[in-house]
């Protein structure tokens, strides 16, 4: 069980370094084309994984209160959107591709925000990882192991075009290949780390396991509603980012399916 909750902690990691390598495969920025259709893409992912994985779960497992099963999920999705928003907001982070910094003032590199920013992003993404892990290493909580390595899968195909779309502009700016890469893997370390944090402190949170998958799930919402979608619409071409969504979406939705 162990080797499995290690394995599961490791997969999104690697997604992102796997996406990261694209700057040795690529001479030129990222297309346009191509990153809209990734946004897209890891949108529908975290989507799907937020509702089959986090929401569903959550409901069910307050089945036995009849109509009430949904208050723990309203609850906590809400919480986890307030607690995103708090971060965002008292935050000093700058997105990729802007010019001004977003959250308090400061006098952090421009390194050093961006950095900021992918933890804010990649946060919930480990919390929802080691939320089901936890809620698989208890079996009175009806998660199968299958489905949090499902979740697992998941995250890490969705960090994918992350670490594609983190290292690539990177490279663009100016640095060398290496640095790029080591930047855009080091995007994927706060998942593990949110996910151990998570899997630590298991023995609190399974009593209120429906509160906390939920509230995985409103954290990861938030950050498709506030930053991926937006990105992805702006301009032309969102349609691909549209058709990047439903692939997204479905692939997960499939997976959780065939694996849970």
């Amino acid at each position: 069980m162990t080797t499995i909750l290690l394995t599961g902690l490791l997969i999104p990691l690697a997604g992102t370094m796997l996406g990261a390598a694209f700057v040795f495969l690529m001479r030129e920025q990222m297309s346009v084309l191509l990153q809209k259709t990734l946004l897209g893409f890891a949108s529908g992912v975290m989507v799907a994984a937020s509702v089959w994985s986090l929401l569903i779960p959550a409901i069910e497992m307050e089945a036995s209160h009849g109509k009430w099963a949904v208050v723990p999920a309203a609850a906590g999705l809400l919480l986890g959107m307030a607690f995103l928003l708090s971060i965002d907001h008292f935050t000093p982070h700058l997105h990729l591709g802007t010019s001004t910094p977003e959250g308090p003032r400061s006098h952090l590199s421009r390194t050093a925000m961006l950095s900021l920013a992918v933890t804010i992003h990649n946060l919930p993404e480990g919390m929802a990882v080691g939320v089901v892990l936890a809620g698989a290493a208890d079996e009175s909580a009806g998660i199968t192991l299958a489905s949090a390595i499902a979740v697992s899968i998941g995250i890490a195909i969705q960090n994918i075009p992350e670490g594609a779309i983190i290292s690539m502009p990177m490279r663009a700016e100016g640095h060398s290949r290496w640095r790029s890469f080591i930047i855009g893997s080091l995007s994927g370390v706060v998942e593990p780390i949110g996910a151990l944090a998570v899997l630590l402190l298991a023995s609190l949170l399974v009593p209120v396991l429906p509160y906390t998958l939920a509230f995985a799930a409103g954290a990861m919402l938030y950050v498709v509603v506030e930053e991926l979608i937006p990105e992805a619409s702006e301009g032309e071409h969102s349609n691909l980012s549209t058709i990047g969504f439903a692939i997204g979406f479905v692939l997960m939705m499939v997976l959780d399916v065939v694996l849970g």
